[in-house]
């Protein structure tokens, strides 16, 4: 199953930006995916919202991970936080690798263990990811 959200659900998305998008026509995370398959069309995108292709690529990866039913619009921008940039990169990591990560950026940034995602949650992201 892939899940499709509102493209405002996109953590740090501004409501121009939002608004922006949408007078393309993109109004979920799935419809930005199609939108933005390569890197030329990235680079127009960013041109038209204003900003650097670096936050464009930053949405896209968003969108991407947002598409697994474990992560949706939650996680994603955590995974994206350890490094994790795609679906298929996600697939191919090693699930306790990824759980450390996730623990240290909590506990430094929120000082807090308890919010972490558990290993076996994670292992279900990958397995997700290694289904789609």
């Amino acid at each position: 199953m892939i899940c499709d959200w509102s493209i405002g659900d996109l953590p740090g998305l501004n409501n121009a930006e939002q608004a922006l998008l949408q007078g393309l026509g993109i109004t979920t995370t799935g419809q930005l995916l199609l939108f933005a398959p390569d890197a030329a069309t990235k680079q127009q995108l960013a041109l038209y919202l204003g900003t650097k292709i670096q936050y464009v690529n930053k949405l896209v990866a968003l969108a991407d991970l947002a598409r697994l039913p474990g992560i949706g619009c939650q996680y994603n921008g955590l995974l994206l936080h350890t490094g994790i940039i795609s679906v298929k990169q996600l697939a191919q990591m090693p699930a306790h690798k990824i759980h450390q990560q996730i623990l240290k950026l909590h506990v430094a940034t929120l000082q807090r263990r308890d919010l972490c995602p558990d290993l076996a949650q994670v292992q279900n992201w990958i397995r997700q990811a290694q289904e789609l």
